[in-house]
C-alpha cells in the first residue's frame, strides 16, 4: 500500500513537473523543427516597417527579412532542403503568449528588450537601435515641444504652479497599450509629480488619429514605429521630435530556456550582419547606413 502511495505521489508529481516545464523545453524547438520539418514564425500586421502585410498580404519588412534569412540558414544546418515556413499573425496582446505556448518558435517584431520582458520570454541579438519617442499634434504649442525636447530634471518634481507643470498637466497624452511605453510614461508623470491625463490607444493608427482629431495631444511610442504612422495619409502636419526618451533596442523574440535555439538564432544574425548583402537589407527600410548604424551593429555582432 505504501509503494503505492508513493508510485502515484512520484507519477503526479513528474505530471506537476512537466506541466511546469511548458511546451518548449531546453533545445525542444530545434528538435521540433528537425521533426516537422516546418518553422514557425510570428509576425504583427501593424509593426512597420519592421513587420506587416504587403499589398498582396504576405508578411513583409525588417525583422521578417532577417526571419527569413535564419530559416535559410537552418535548411543546411539541419539538413533540411524543403524545411517549410509557416507564417502566424500575432497581435500586440497575445504575441508573447504564442511564444510562450510554443505556436510561435520565432517572433519577428518589433519587441523591445527590457528586464520586464525578459520574465516572459527570452531575446534574440539586438537587431536595431531603438526608443521611445514622441509623435505631437500639428497645433502643439511651441512651448510644449520645447519641454519635450530638451527634459526635465530627472530627480524631483516639477514645482505646483510652474508654467511648465500647468502646460504638461493640460494636455492629453496617448500610449499604445501593452507596450513598454506605457509603464515608462506612467512612471516619468510619477517621478515628475504630474497629474497628467494618459489614455492607452490599441494601435499606433489609433493614436494618430486621435493626433489627427484632436483628443490627444502627443502620442508616445517606439521611434521607428512613429515615423512610420507619420507616413500614413493625413499625418504629414505632426511633428516627430529627434528626441529619444529611452536606448531600448529592439530584437527577435524566443521562448525561455531554449538556449540552443537561441545560439542557432544569434549565430545566423552575426553572420547575415557581417556579410556585404545586410546593408541593403537594412536601407530597405531605413534609408541610409550611416556611421552609428555601422557602430551599433558592430558591436552587436558577436565573434565566432
Amino acid at each position: 500500500m505504501y509503494r503505492t502511495r508513493t508510485a502515484v505521489s512520484l507519477i503526479a508529481a513528474l505530471i506537476a513537473l512537466a506541466a511546469f516545464a511548458g511546451p518548449v523545453s531546453a533545445a525542444g524547438t530545434l528538435d521540433k523543427i528537425r521533426q516537422s520539418g516546418k518553422i514557425a514564425l510570428g509576425y504583427r500586421a501593424e509593426a512597420q516597417p519592421f513587420s506587416y502585410r504587403d499589398d498582396q498580404g504576405n508578411p513583409a519588412g525588417y525583422s521578417v527579412a532577417l526571419c527569413q534569412a535564419i530559416a535559410d540558414g537552418l535548411k543546411t544546418d539541419l539538413g533540411l532542403a524543403n524545411l517549410s515556413i509557416e507564417w502566424v499573425p500575432v497581435t500586440i496582446d497575445d504575441r508573447f503568449s504564442a511564444v510562450q505556448q510554443g505556436k510561435v518558435d520565432l517572433l519577428c517584431s518589433a519587441e523591445t528588450e527590457t528586464l520586464s520582458q525578459r520574465k516572459e520570454v527570452s531575446f534574440s541579438l539586438p537587431v536595431y537601435p531603438s526608443g521611445i519617442g514622441a509623435l505631437l499634434a500639428a497645433d502643439t504649442p511651441p512651448e510644449l515641444q520645447e519641454i519635450l525636447e530638451r527634459g526635465s530634471p530627472p530627480t524631483k518634481p516639477i514645482w505646483r504652479g510652474s508654467p511648465a507643470r500647468t502646460l504638461l498637466e493640460a494636455q492629453t497624452f496617448s500610449v499604445v497599450a501593452n507596450t513598454r511605453a506605457v509603464d515608462w510614461l506612467r512612471e516619468r508623470a510619477d517621478a515628475f509629480d504630474i497629474d497628467a491625463k494618459i489614455v492607452p490607444v490599441d494601435s499606433y493608427d489609433a493614436g494618430v488619429q486621435r493626433l489627427l482629431d484632436g483628443t490627444s495631444d502627443v502620442l508616445f511610442g517606439e521611434a521607428t514605429l512613429l515615423a512610420a504612422a507619420k507616413r500614413s495619409p493625413g499625418a504629414r502636419d505632426l511633428t516627430l521630435l529627434d528626441r529619444r526618451f529611452t536606448n531600448e533596442p529592439i530584437a527577435l523574440v524566443l521562448a525561455r530556456g531554449d538556449e540552443d535555439f537561441r545560439l542557432a538564432v544569434d549565430q545566423k544574425l552575426s553572420q547575415l550582419m557581417r556579410s556585404d548583402s545586410f546593408r541593403s537589407l537594412y536601407s530597405r527600410w531605413f534609408g541610409e547606413f550611416d556611421q552609428s548604424t555601422a557602430r551599433f551593429f558592430r558591436d552587436t555582432i558577436l565573434a565566432n
